[in-house]
């Protein structure tokens, strides 16, 4: 019989969620063939009509793979008029899902978290896959330059650039730049709200680092980024899964991540393949980026990529996938 994988994407814009799913897609191809169904997502596109053949089919083993409420609900209509197919659900958030989101993950047939805290919030059945790097792609290369950018050392904030990611606490932490002409900080990603960049840039002008902050938007070259990077700050104080930090760490990054958030705490072992501090301590911040600045502690780049070897490859993810599909 027929094996047939898709995976679903309804959202206007590429996202984290939208790079995770591209990264393990060339790792199913000689299991499934292998289809994306939506739009702004890399893969093999599927028309409706013949997803519709496909669901409807009896001859057809098919998996779909939700990871949005609006694809649940688009897939259980489909399961409403008869089609029989594995319905898989991702839930991507660690917030506490609404009675909506609830009720849809109770109708997948399987239902995948990505770290630990989100599947204790979950209340419902659930298998932990945390997301892999494309660790071939995600390499080191000391020598890349960013144009545009003087200054020769770069720290790096990557993501979306909202309340909730730090950003705020960073920009306080980094008015040590001002002693360190050399260093510039990077903040790479979509500002959601005019007036909190306006926010931020207030924070720039205080402490009179307005040439040595840097605001680029969002880009899927994010790579070039990393490999520019000496140090990357992830300050979030919540995450779904903090791709980019296991991103990062697989550039040879020394990563600052806030404890506790997200993966951090399980990709990141204090001081031996990273550091941690404590969500919103602009001090304790503050205090790494200026040891880090000034040799103080050790640059763990090298550690931090064979933790990424080892534990949070793309292939890594998608083996643990297979084993859920075939289950």
């Amino acid at each position: 019989m027929k094996k047939v994988l898709i995976h679903t994407h309804f959202h206007k814009r590429k996202t984290g969620v939208t790079r995770s799913v591209e990264n393990v897609l060339p790792f199913f191809v000689d299991e499934f063939e292998t289809y994306v169904y939506g739009s702004n997502i890399d893969g093999i596109q599927i028309s409706t009509s013949k997803l519709k053949k496909l669901l409807f089919s009896s001859d057809v083993k098919t998996i779909v793979h939700c990871h949005r409420n609006n694809e649940l609900m688009r897939m259980l209509f489909y399961r409403l008029l008869g089609a029989k197919f594995l319905l898989v659900a991702t839930r991507h958030a660690e917030t506490k899902p609404s009675k909506l989101t609830l009720f849809l993950l109770k109708k997948a047939d399987k239902v995948i978290t990505l770290i630990k805290s989100m599947s204790n919030n979950l209340g419902i059945d659930n298998t932990i896959v945390g997301h892999g790097v494309k660790v071939h792609e995600f390499v080191p290369n000391p020598a890349k330059k960013l144009p545009k950018i003087s200054q020769k050392n770069i720290i790096l904030n990557a993501g979306r650039i909202r309340k909730a990611k730090g950003q705020l606490v960073l920009l306080e932490a980094a008015k040590i730049l001002v002693n360190h002409k050399n260093w510039a900080l990077v903040l790479v990603g979509k500002i959601d709200k005019p007036e909190f960049s306006e926010e931020l840039k207030a924070i720039v002008k205080k402490h009179q680092l307005e040439k040595q902050v840097y605001f680029i938007d969002e880009t899927r070259e994010i790579i070039s980024y990393f490999q520019a990077a000496k140090i990357v700050v992830a300050p979030s104080f919540s995450e779904g899964f903090s791709l980019v930090t296991a991103e990062a760490m697989s550039c040879e990054c020394s990563v600052i991540a806030t404890k506790n958030v997200g993966v951090h705490s399980e990709i990141i072992t204090n001081n031996k393949n990273g550091y941690l501090f404590e969500a919103g301590n602009v001090a304790e911040l503050e205090t790494l980026l200026s040891k880090s600045i000034e040799g103080e502690i050790p640059h763990l780049g090298k550690e931090a990529r064979v933790e990424i070897l080892q534990n949070w490859s793309a292939k890594k993810e998608a083996e643990s996938l297979m084993e859920i599909y075939k289950a």
